[in-house]
């Protein structure tokens, strides 16, 4: 909105020319975002708290240590991770650019999902919310529609094809299948985030990381020379995501103000399905798809170990793991939760530097 009001005026006012740097809105939106949620999070923790019976429903076949460090505290903070992404992102980001309304479609509609999901929980007294199937019919429809709506927006020799990373000049043709792979790609991420939202701080870090690393591909994709040098699949116009990037890890560290532990508010599914969403649609738009598998590794990697606890259990009636997903596996190993989120912070900005590495410079 303040590009597209101040935009026409930067030829007359030198100072507004600033405007038309992307790197500068997106330093803006950082702060913006992280302004919003830091002055609303109270507000909005201590609605929430006021809204909640006893806040987030604990699993009781969870962790025995959680039914009381984190009882009562109040769930669905992810709507003031919306509330701050959004405001700044319609703030600083060009709004004629159509990727920027389509990433916001996905995350504000997975987000609303969560928000179902997570109401139903704190209003049922139950762990249950809104149902698996119902969920993942919701998700491919808002994914499927995202997928076409970008294809749309893309130029025509990358709208239906898979780019490789390290491969530079490989691109596999899907046809008329991508849509359906780009959607599973935004489920799969969404999902993914959503199962490893377990601990105080777990989750929002490597979001944070997972976006500070697509902001930058967003950039460099969007800009013909950088994505020339790199020997990267030019996207005209996704540079603008780095804006939505941006406001993203400002939101996201408002957010984990309050939720560092002891957490005053946990995210829910309002946050954690969305923010999953946002990465990879994002992902989808800069055709860096399988770079998202890598940089969010830590998120597959949580993601396949309910899939092999899960797989196993009904084969054999035994568990791989004393619990899943995996960081609950160490907390029955004795592991301090401080210890569990920090050590996978580290294993997450590993995983995003070897993701960085598959921008190749000559």
């Amino acid at each position: 909105m303040i590009f597209n009001l101040l935009s026409p005026l930067a030829d007359d006012f030198i100072l507004f020319n600033l405007i038309r740097y992307t790197t500068f809105r997106a330093g803006a939106a950082c702060m913006t975002a992280l302004f919003v949620a830091l002055a609303f999070g109270p507000m909005v923790i201590r609605f929430l708290r006021a809204h909640q019976n006893g806040g987030q429903p604990i699993r009781e076949d969870g962790p025995q240590s959680h039914l009381v460090t984190k009882k009562g505290t109040p769930t669905m903070g992810g709507v003031l991770i919306l509330l701050s992404l959004t405001v700044s992102t319609l703030l600083w980001a060009d709004l004629r650019n159509g990727f920027v309304w389509v990433v916001l479609m996905v995350t504000l509609g997975y987000g609303a999902l969560g928000f179902a999901d997570d109401w139903l929980k704190v209003t049922k007294r139950n762990t249950k919310g809104v149902s698996g199937r119902q969920k993942l019919i919701t998700q491919a429809l808002i994914g499927l529609a995202a997928a076409l709506w970008m294809a749309w927006l893309m130029p025509a020799h990358l709208s239906d094809k898979l780019a490789l990373p390290f491969f530079k000049e490989l691109l596999i043709p899907f046809g008329f299948v991508f849509p359906l792979l780009a959607m599973l790609v935004m489920m799969g991420s969404s999902n993914a985030v959503n199962l490893t939202d377990g601990l105080d701080g777990l989750a929002i870090v490597p979001v944070m990381i997972a976006a500070g690393v697509f902001a930058l591909i967003a950039y460099l994709v969007g800009n013909r020379i950088f994505a020339d040098y790199l020997q990267l699949h030019a996207v005209p116009g996704s540079g603008e995501l780095a804006v939505f990037c941006s406001a993203l890890i400002g939101a996201s560290l408002g957010f984990l103000w309050f939720n560092a532990p002891p957490a005053a508010v946990f995210m829910g599914d309002t946050g954690s399905l969305a923010l999953g969403g946002a990465l990879g649609a994002v992902a989808v738009a800069t055709k860096h798809e399988v770079v998202l598998a890598i940089v969010g590794g830590l998120f597959v990697v949580e993601t396949v170990s309910v899939i092999i606890q899960v797989f196993w259990f009904k084969r054999t009636g035994r568990r791989v793991f004393l619990m899943a997903p995996l960081h609950h596996h160490f907390e029955k190993k004795g592991w301090a939760e401080p210890t569990i989120v920090i050590r996978f912070w580290i294993i997450a900005m590993v995983l995003a530097l070897v993701g960085l590495s598959t921008l190749k410079i000559r």
